[in-house]
């Protein structure tokens, strides 16, 4: 105990209790807060223009890919080869309108045309059924009105000519993100280089590897995804013509453009098949389901699958999750971008958080190492 009659004596200061007492918050932390809230919000308000933006990259990925597979095969530049590649994009969509470009047109016109005469058709299959009367018992019970059925659903011809006239608004778009793809492709090293200057230098390395490991992965998975669109699309599109459908090579390239979109894209392109099936007799509609049972019976159970080992090891959990998030956020180009997206962001926390942060192997690795 101190000496109190020593004057120069003092007691023991006492021990600081963690927690009861904290300093000054550094001016450097709250600016560097304030500066990611910022960030998160411009980026937020410009998130259709990034979203334009990752578009641009997924072609120029695309198109990258196509040029050094011709610069491996020949004395061409990777530069060279992506105009290559571009051109004899062109050159074989040019050539498909010129070949079926007056039967599409033709029949997306009976398309729209024919909506009207096919629901009708469909309202009187269901009458003359049970099930038909349940489903209207059932609106009527709701408290729908009893024309409003049958309005809402004639309003079906100009939802369809509304879409068509948003995705012909959308070219000015999708001429902005060819043009940036070009660019991208041409000279990935430069853009590249120029966002990792954003980077510390201690961390530049790390960044560049997974730049690289993302850039990899998105170009495995486009490359699948083509696969798995041409696949599901000759054989819709075979499949109706076998079946005598009307409107075969359009409902084919719809179910092969559709299936692009996770999880409901092959209802999008089932619904209008079997609606123009409904033309030829309930019969034929069951068939058309059944047609399109199969498949995706065997493009989700043997092609999917096989796509997935080579390119991604996506969980269908995460898929769905991330489907409804990024669709929440972003609407339908989120739904569109959801698996690209997902990917990005699954590289993302592998890599810098699970490695760099908890010092663990990611859970991929472990996989691919078993």
């Amino acid at each position: 105990m101190p000496d109190r009659s020593d004057p120069h004596s003092q007691p023991a200061p006492t021990p600081a209790v963690p927690g009861t007492s904290r300093g000054p918050v550094p001016l450097a932390t709250i600016l560097s807060v304030f500066a990611i809230a910022i960030l998160i919000l411009a980026a937020w308000r410009l998130k259709t223009l990034l979203l334009m933006f990752f578009g641009a990259v997924l072609v120029a990925v695309a198109l990258r890919a196509g040029a050094h597979w011709i610069a491996r095969r020949s004395r061409l530049s990777p530069r060279i080869g992506v105009l290559v590649v571009f051109g004899l994009a062109v050159l074989v969509l040019t050539a498909l309108v010129m070949w079926i470009g007056q039967d599409v047109s033709r029949q997306f016109n009976q398309l729209i045309a024919g909506i009207p005469q096919a629901w009708t058709r469909v309202t009187s299959w269901l009458e003359e059924t049970n099930l038909g009367q349940l489903v209207r018992e059932q609106v009527r019970s709701s408290g729908e009105q009893g024309g409003a059925t049958g309005g809402m659903l004639g309003n079906v011809v100009g939802v369809v000519r509304g879409t068509f006239t948003t995705i012909t608004g959308m070219a000015a778009n999708l001429i902005l993100i060819l043009t940036m793809a070009i660019f991208l492709a041409m000279d990935p090293a430069s853009y590249r280089e120029g966002g990792l200057k954003l980077v510390p230098m201690g961390n530049r390395d790390r960044a560049r590897e997974i730049v690289a490991e993302i850039g990899s992965k998105l170009a495995k998975w486009m490359a699948g995804q083509s696969i798995d669109m041409l696949f599901v699309g000759i054989l819709s599109g075979v499949g109706l013509w076998l079946l005598g459908v009307p409107l075969a090579l359009v409902l084919g390239l719809i179910a092969g453009l559709t299936n692009i979109i996770p999880l409901i894209g092959p209802f999008l392109s089932g619904v209008p098949a079997v609606l123009f099936a409904l033309t030829q007799g309930p019969q034929m509609a069951i068939y058309v389901a059944i047609l399109f049972t199969v498949i995706q019976q065997i493009e989700g159970n043997i092609l999917l699958p096989m796509i997935q080992k080579r390119a991604t090891n996506l969980p269908p959990v995460l898929t769905v999750l991330g489907v409804v998030g990024f669709g929440a956020l972003f609407g339908l180009p989120g739904i569109i971008l959801a698996t690209p997206l997902l990917i990005v962001v699954m590289v993302l926390v592998n890599r810098l958080y699970v490695e760099d942060i908890l010092e663990d192997e990611a859970p991929e690795e472990e996989a691919e190492t078993a």
